[in-house]
């Protein structure tokens, strides 16, 4: 996952004082916490830069994401899932589009304070897995999907109400089989208590 500023508003207009959000796009890997850490405090010293993260990312490791999740808890930070961009490239209005949040992400997603899943954006779950190298007779190798033992679903389970987070959302994850996403209709994100439509 990547981290970069970009500027909400109009520069024509806020000019130097228009705020600064984050965006955090791509896989959520091992150094990803790490990564936002030293993000942040690269930019401590930028001004008018908010606790506002723009999040577009199909997954990635469960337990990363999980401390993520609690960096963004720690920084007080609002987490929309959205894409942010700017058109021209050069440095103008920062343009929003529908993004998605799927697998692991959603577990980073719930860390945040405030959570914002717009109607356009799509928030998708599935069962945790991981691929193992497992040595074979002839001497070779395969990649053997293993799944998630209960211990780990307790903990994920424990993690999100921690966060606010009704654990039926994870128990509803690991019914839905792997290679495949369910998304979430916008009932369920109510009654799970995952995010908001509107910031």
């Amino acid at each position: 996952m990547t981290f970069r500023l970009a500027t909400a508003g109009e520069p024509a207009t806020c000019g130097a004082k228009c705020p600064q959000i984050i965006v955090a796009e791509g896989e959520i890997v091992e150094q990803t916490p790490s990564d936002f850490v030293n993000f942040l405090r690269a930019n401590r010293f930028t001004k008018n830069v908010y606790s506002v993260v723009m999040i577009h990312s199909p997954g990635g490791r469960v337990v990363a994401s999980m401390e993520l999740g609690r960096l963004l808890r720690k920084a007080g930070a609002a987490v929309i899932v959205a894409r942010a961009f700017e058109p021209d490239g050069n440095g103008g209005m920062t343009r929003f589009a529908a993004a998605r949040c799927y697998s692991a992400c959603v577990y980073a997603l719930m860390g945040a304070k405030k959570r914002v899943v717009p109607p356009q954006s799509k928030v998708g779950i599935h069962r945790m897995f991981l691929y193992e190298r497992m040595g074979q007779t002839d001497g070779t190798v395969a990649m053997t999907k293993t799944y998630a033992q209960s211990e780990m679903v307790n903990r994920l389970g424990d993690y999100a109400g921690l966060m606010g987070v009704s654990r039926d959302l994870v128990y509803s994850a690991e019914k839905t089989p792997p290679d495949t996403f369910h998304v979430l209709t916008p009932a369920e994100i109510r009654r799970w208590h995952l995010a908001s439509e509107k910031f």
